[in-house]
């Protein structure tokens, strides 16, 4: 059920939340969500038109204040400016949800591309949670949400009718298992970390690989549909509320998390310091 801004379960505002890929899709919804509720933004994405439209729209409509910054986030100058800024004392809320897919073939796909994926869904997630993290605890209050993807529990699953995604996927494993570590490292601290996994949601994500972004000033929806992008952050929000690290917004058994965590201590504890049995004797080669 589509849940609307206004009834929505948020936490009320406070500081200024720093969005990375608002101008469509989920940033776009996080930045009308959170503007709603007297929430001052920052705004990143490569569209820069498309900010200044949104911006204009959610400063009309919420009397709130709303920066821009248009910034390529795999262009290290582009990236280095966006991190001083989330370095600045204002920015309580981070939300790194800019990512490309660079889906294809992983000998056929153009390597560029594949830096291209990993510096904007590796470098620049980790460089912004580091610079806006230390604020955070010295002032005692602030959440960072990673926007990772369920598909970042498929590695063994293959293409078909899933994307062809080595890197892609790979990129996303590593944002869960950051975050996850990370609120483990914060978890006696007054700042929140959370990974959002969602499935696939009706956004613009898969009309281009990322090279180039979606052209056009309005913004569209590929074929697949799939999640409104309004409930991906209703969840988000509401396990903000709840403490939740891992969310992922269409799953209905919240303690599948908590037994992914149990084979994963089990996995651990079962790992000693003894060759195991099968890997002795083997032929040779």
């Amino acid at each position: 059920m589509t849940t609307h801004p206004e009834s929505s379960p948020v936490t009320p505002a406070r500081g200024t939340a720093l969005v990375t890929g608002a101008s469509s899709g989920i940033g776009a919804a996080y930045a009308r969500r959170l503007a709603a509720v007297g929430r001052d933004l920052v705004l990143v994405a490569r569209r820069a038109e498309r900010l200044r439209a949104l911006a204009a729209e959610l400063t009309e409509k919420h009397g709130v204040r709303v920066e821009t910054l248009g910034a390529d986030l795999s262009d290290t100058g582009d990236l280095d400016r966006v991190v001083r800024r989330a370095a600045e004392d204002d920015i309580e809320m981070l939300v790194n949800n800019a990512g490309i897919n660079g889906y294809g073939p992983f000998a056929e796909t153009d390597p560029a591309l594949l830096e291209k994926v990993l510096a904007v869904n590796v470098v620049a997630v980790t460089r912004l949670a580091r610079a806006t993290v230390p604020g955070m605890l010295a002032r005692g209050r602030g959440s960072v949400v990673n926007v990772a993807s369920t598909l970042a529990f498929a590695g063994s699953l293959p293409p078909g009718p899933l994307p062809t995604r080595p890197v892609y996927g790979g990129t996303k494993g590593y944002v869960v298992t950051f975050t996850r570590t990370l609120a483990a490292e914060l978890d006696a601290s007054p700042v929140q970390v959370q990974v959002l996994c969602p499935g696939l949601t009706a956004t613009e994500f898969h009309l281009t690989q990322g090279q180039e972004p979606v052209s056009g000033e309005r913004a569209r929806v590929h074929d697949d549909g799939g999640m409104p992008v309004e409930d991906v952050v209703t969840a988000s929000l509401r396990a903000l509320e709840t403490g939740e690290v891992v969310c992922v917004p269409g799953l209905v058994d919240g303690a599948a998390v908590d037994r992914v965590t149990a084979a994963e201590t089990g996995l651990r504890s079962l790992s000693t310091s003894t060759l195991a049995p099968r890997y002795r004797n083997s032929a040779p080669r």
